[in-house]
């Protein structure tokens, strides 16, 4: 077994021109990097229906498919579950796919987010069925669904659909490992019994693995100077026998760079690094105030379509930097160029879409009282 081969390109968080419109994806940047991940051997294009709302797919043709032969790449989509109304709508959002990305087939097409409310559009709609036949037709290489819930609803899929997939996506880093609000540990193992492959996203939960406090920081700088924080995370997933795959999503050179010499350079993670990890994951549950991985499902399912991970991303950053002011101050820009967090309703629809299973607008009125009643935006910074 290679561990080369498990290092898979995600196109969720591709470079932007502009941090504001998620269409703005900056594609001389991305051609660079896909250029230097297919140079030192890697090959796997992950992206999805909405990913930067609907343009990653346009740019992995540009960066990809029109820049190099069919056989030395391969590349991941999926169904959006969310979107599906009734059985016509599989064929509709495939062909979609298909020509956005300028294929005639898929390597791998999973059926997205299987979840408590949109397994039941999945279901509803016969995708399960359709994503079957169209392995059976060629039309996608494996199949399988990624996944955000607890074990018991992945369960439930398995026993009824498992012998149809090749394989389970399932968000697995080493500060959910253990969570009981995840359950990423018992999610892997019904997956290796069930004779599953796992392909992992969110490695680094987000962004929130690589971005602790300063202590957690000096803790990683102590235990090994050398590597740096992500490459823990990283090789935390990749040293877990049935995982075929961990994702990285990229939005800069360096993170593409650090990732390549992970992989090139791959070392098992030995007991002690594992023991390691196991602290500093208590360590980060402890300090991190919003546990959100930015996968912004919240905000489809949104009335008021609060920018909700981009709050909880401040709130996080000034509760580890709480003598900087600054945070303030974007705050209220935030607020202001899109839609203020006071205005949540306390609906609960996001709940039900989180793949954390946070309590959405009970965070929201802490991240407001936060920022509103305890901070001074003149006060520190200039």
């Amino acid at each position: 077994m290679t561990y080369k081969s498990k290092f898979g390109f995600g196109c969720m968080r591709l470079p932007q021109t502009n941090p504001n419109d998620p269409t703005a994806i900056d594609q001389e940047l991305f051609n660079q990097m896909v250029d230097i991940y297919m140079e030192k051997g890697f090959n796997y294009f992950d992206t999805s229906y909405a990913y930067h709302n609907g343009k990653s797919e346009v740019a992995i043709r540009k960066a990809v498919v029109e820049r190099y032969p069919r056989e030395s790449y391969r590349i991941c989509d999926k169904m959006p579950t969310w979107a599906l109304t009734c059985e016509e709508d599989n064929e509709k959002f495939v062909n979609e796919m298909l020509e956005r990305l300028g294929i005639d087939y898929f390597d791998v097409f999973f059926i997205h987010n299987i979840n408590g409310p949109w397994v039941k559009n999945a279901i509803k709609a016969n995708t399960f069925e359709y994503v079957k036949k169209m392995k059976e037709n060629g039309v996608a290489k494996k199949i399988g669904f990624s996944f955000h819930d607890k074990s018991d609803l992945l369960k439930k899929v398995l026993d009824k659909y498992g012998d149809m997939f090749d394989i389970v996506q399932l968000e697995l880093n080493y500060l959910d490992w253990e969570d009981p609000s995840i359950e990423a540990h018992k999610c892997y193992d019904l997956c290796v019994e069930h004779g599953l492959d796992v392909y992992v996203m969110e490695p680094l939960k987000g962004g929130v693995i690589v971005n602790p406090n300063d202590e957690i920081k000096n803790d990683f700088k102590n235990f090994n100077p050398n590597k740096s924080i992500a490459s823990f995370a990283i090789r935390f997933c990749a040293s877990l026998e049935n995982v075929k795959m961990v994702l990285s999503g990229m939005s800069k050179m360096d993170d593409l760079l650090d990732n390549c010499d992970t992989y090139e350079n791959f070392e098992v993670l030995s007991d002690e690094e594992n023991e390691f990890l196991e602290r500093m994951a208590l360590k980060l549950a402890e300090n991190v105030a919003v546990p959100c991985s930015e996968c912004g499902y919240c905000v489809d399912a949104c009335p008021e379509m609060i920018p909700i991970p981009e709050y909880f991303h401040l709130y996080n950053t000034s509760k580890n930097q709480p003598e900087s002011n600054i945070y303030r101050l974007y705050y209220d820009k935030l607020a202001d160029e899109k839609v203020p967090a006071e205005e949540c309703t306390y609906c609960s629809t996001c709940i039900d879409h989180c793949t954390q299973k946070i309590d959405i607008p009970e965070m929201l009125e802490k991240v407001c009282e936060h920022f509103e009643e305890g901070f001074s935006p003149y006060a520190g910074d200039p």
